[in-house]
């Protein structure tokens, strides 16, 4: 998977190319954890993603808990799938 994050200011943007599961989650966490401090608004760009798995899924959780203003931009509609039958889509910011 390939990781791209790109800050103005206080927002930062995320985006993700390729699977976001088991074996990459923890990439993405140890990326994200020294990015947040001072960010007020985060930006997923999953234009990229193709897949996300359980693992994939508790990283936005625990990401979305720690943010004021998270959104999730370009989701595909296998991406989307996931979100709509794991009832992420309910409470996800998704534009």
């Amino acid at each position: 998977m390939n990781i791209t994050l790109d800050r103005n200011e206080n927002e930062l943007t995320v985006a993700l190319e390729g699977r976001l599961d088991t074996l990459t989650a923890p990439e993405l966490e140890d990326k994200l954890e020294p990015e947040l401090d001072d960010i007020e608004k985060l930006v997923f760009d999953f234009a990229g993603l193709e897949y996300i798995s359980s693992a994939g899924l508790r990283v936005l959780l625990a990401t979305q808990k720690q943010m004021d203003e998270m959104v999730v931009t370009n989701v595909r509609p296998e991406v989307m799938e996931v979100f709509d039958l794991t009832g992420f889509a309910d409470f996800l910011n998704i534009e």
